[in-house]
């Protein structure tokens, strides 16, 4: 049975541990020396009007959001579970009357709360510091919705990344399968579909296949949602097209993303289940 106190007393472990290990002091760097650079390097679209100086920025951050975020989460995570069998503390943890979900929705929250810290520095401080040298006041709610849907696609892969600590048992097996679901998840996922594209060529597979192929992947689901919203009109994103492709617009991509938590977790939980400590 799930108790609520034992979930927060392992997050709080988890948490002091990303602290002691440098990890919040770590990511928030990467993502804040990442997003500076690309807020300074970053400019408006080709061949569109006055945009929003912060609003082209965010469009930069969600697509580096895409490749860092989940690299950051999996990094976290992966060994959650392999390094507690390495450790040999598994056995005293099981011991305890905890049930294993509470054990990954506890290591989720001290994770996620790692991350999350990170995300609101690299990405918030990067968005203000733009706003307050353009002199521009509006852009914050794209803002705030790329702070929300990074913690989001943060949650997924620290799903994942348990999942994958828990199915091998060894911390530098599990690294390289993290390794192995980020390189499919954002790299070469997207390669197969660039491929399918080009051999389509604007046939059945690029105007109702793809978008539905698009939005299964968590990673792509999160671009397509984010860059969807923006107001920087369809040269500008590419993605124009895929949005009226789905049924409720930009919601289902929201709605995938979420899910994929759900799913990560189930799936962490029930290979968790059958490590023996």
């Amino acid at each position: 049975m799930v108790k609520w106190n034992h979930i927060l007393a392992i997050a709080q472990n988890e948490f002091l541990i990303g602290v002691r290990n440098r990890w919040v002091v770590f990511a928030s760097v990467i993502l804040l020396v990442f997003a500076l650079v690309l807020a300074g390097v970053g400019g408006a679209p080709g061949g569109a009007e006055y945009v929003n100086r912060l609003t082209v920025t965010i469009a930069s951050l969600a697509t580096l959001s895409v490749y860092i975020v989940p690299l950051i989460a999996l990094l976290l995570s992966f060994d959650a579970i392999a390094g507690e069998v390495e450790r040999g503390t598994l056995p005293l943890i099981l011991a305890s009357p905890l049930a294993r979900s509470s054990v990954i929705f506890g290591k989720l929250l001290g994770h996620l709360a790692v991350l999350a810290i990170a995300i609101i520095i690299g990405f918030g401080l990067t968005g203000l510091i733009v706003a307050v040298l353009a002199g521009e006041s509006g852009g914050f709610e794209s803002l705030l919705r790329l702070l929300l849907t990074s913690i989001v696609l943060g949650a997924v892969f620290l799903g994942l990344g348990y999942s994958a600590s828990a199915l091998v048992g060894q911390s530098s097996t599990a690294a390289a399968l993290a390794i192995g679901i980020w390189l499919v998840s954002v790299v070469f996922y997207d390669l197969v579909l660039l491929g399918g594209l080009v051999t389509d060529a604007g046939g059945f597979f690029s105007t109702t296949v793809f978008p539905w192929l698009l939005m299964a992947n968590p990673a792509d689901a999160y671009r397509l949602y984010n860059m969807a919203a923006l107001d920087l009109g369809a040269n500008a994103t590419g993605l124009s097209g895929m949005q009226t492709s789905l049924p409720w617009g930009a919601v289902l991509p929201l709605l995938w993303l979420t899910g994929w938590i759900a799913g990560a977790l189930l799936l962490a939980i029930s290979v968790f289940k059958r490590v023996q400590p």
